[in-house]
């Protein structure tokens, strides 16, 4: 029986910052159609399985040992894909590799944030943002992307942002999530060329896009930018955690003073080599979800929803009266994607195919049940 004295975390001696706060989590309900958390649908190929369990047999006799503190054969593969997907030249020491891009950002947080710094981001976005600065005692400001310019980044607002409040640490997450839209190399420029401390730019979903990463501006930007990517979402690697930062070696030897030693497992070093080693196969489901995203775009779109134009392998649609009711009437037709607390807004994932039409079967009995209609947005005429 469960003690109804039970002691919660407010009973405990909590920083006051973390006071009231809630953990980060998508639902975790089991349906027929999940497409809330931008996982990619593809289960990894029988090559890359056989190829995994091949490589875990051959180091389970040494898992008696620590695993390589540094990660360095991880990072030179790491180097040389980012190069041949991007056409930059990167070197191993340029990257830095840890259990997932929460991890890299936290590890950033630590060097670079901290006790009376700031951090600023544009909302709505990463919603992890926010979470680890309070974990690591950094200030976050939150400077709106209003709706009416599709979420995009307001720069007039950003540049004055920037200006008064000097941040440590500046976020741009490109493609951003949840609305999908990309913030333009020029645009990044500009903040950077303003920014007092660092730009982290988060490309998490930067493989869905054809717009050119931020990578090509390290050289330009050696003290200020860092560019934070993930093998969890165009790799089928989410189960992997794996995650890693492109910047200058002087970033790598920052984070490696704060790093807890030997964070990548022996384990998972191995597993992300051989995803690396099989990714030409395995981003070819990437070219497969931007042909369904496509799709999907074109059938909300028909419903008489509005869609911001995504790069990611996610969209971001509405304008509904009531975002959480519209959610649960998805929920109820069992598909479940995610309200991330948008008024009138929600995100759902590009599934398989059968799940793609799922959802939009279930959009359409949505859009025509009593209630739950969509409202006009601004710029709309009545």
């Amino acid at each position: 029986m469960m003690d109804d004295n039970r002691t919660t975390a407010s009973d405990l001696p909590l920083r006051e910052e973390l006071r009231g706060k809630s953990a980060y989590g998508a639902p975790q309900l089991t349906v027929a159609n999940q497409l809330n958390t931008n996982e990619n649908p593809y289960a990894p190929s029988p090559s890359i399985v056989e190829d995994l369990v091949a490589e875990v047999r051959q180091l389970a006799g040494s898992l008696n040992r620590y695993p390589e503190r540094d990660a360095r054969e991880l990072r030179d593969d790491l180097a040389r894909y980012v190069t041949k997907q991007t056409g930059v030249e990167v070197s191993a020491d340029q990257v830095w590799a840890a259990n997932g891009s929460n991890e890299v950002l936290q590890q950033l947080l630590q060097a670079f944030g901290g006790l009376g710094r700031k951090a600023m981001g544009f909302t709505p976005s990463y919603s992890m943002h926010p979470i680890l600065c309070a974990g690591t005692q950094t200030e976050f400001i939150a400077i709106e992307r209003p709706e009416s310019l599709d979420f995009a980044i307001d720069m007039q607002a950003a540049t004055a942002a920037i200006e008064q409040h000097a941040p440590d640490v500046v976020f741009i997450t490109t493609p951003n999530n949840p609305t999908g839209n990309v913030t333009p190399l020029a645009e990044i420029e500009k903040l950077l060329d303003i920014a007092p401390g660092i730009v982290i730019v988060d490309e998490a979903y930067a493989e869905f896009s054809d717009e050119p990463s931020t990578v090509e501006l390290l050289d330009k930007y050696p003290t200020k930018l860092v560019v934070s990517r993930t093998m969890s979402k165009a790799f089928d690697f989410a189960g992997g955690r794996l995650g890693y930062f492109v910047a200058q070696p002087a970033f790598v030897e920052a984070v490696m003073l704060v790093r807890l030693p030997y964070h990548l497992s022996t384990l998972g070093q191995a597993a992300a080599r051989v995803a690396l080693r099989h990714s030409d196969d395995t981003l070819a489901t990437v070219e497969l979800l931007r042909k369904q995203r496509e799709i999907v775009v074109h059938g909300l779109q028909e419903l008489g929803l509005r869609v911001i134009e995504s790069h990611s392998n996610f969209v971001f649609f509405g304008a509904f009266e009531d975002s959480h009711t519209a959610w649960q009437a998805f929920l109820d037709r069992d598909v479940l994607i995610r309200d991330v607390g948008v008024p009138g807004w929600l995100r759902a994932t590009i599934g398989l195919p059968e799940e793609n039409q799922a959802f939009l079967a279930a959009a359409r009995e949505v859009v025509e049940a009593r209630g739950v209609g969509t409202r006009k947005t601004e710029g709309e005429q009545p």
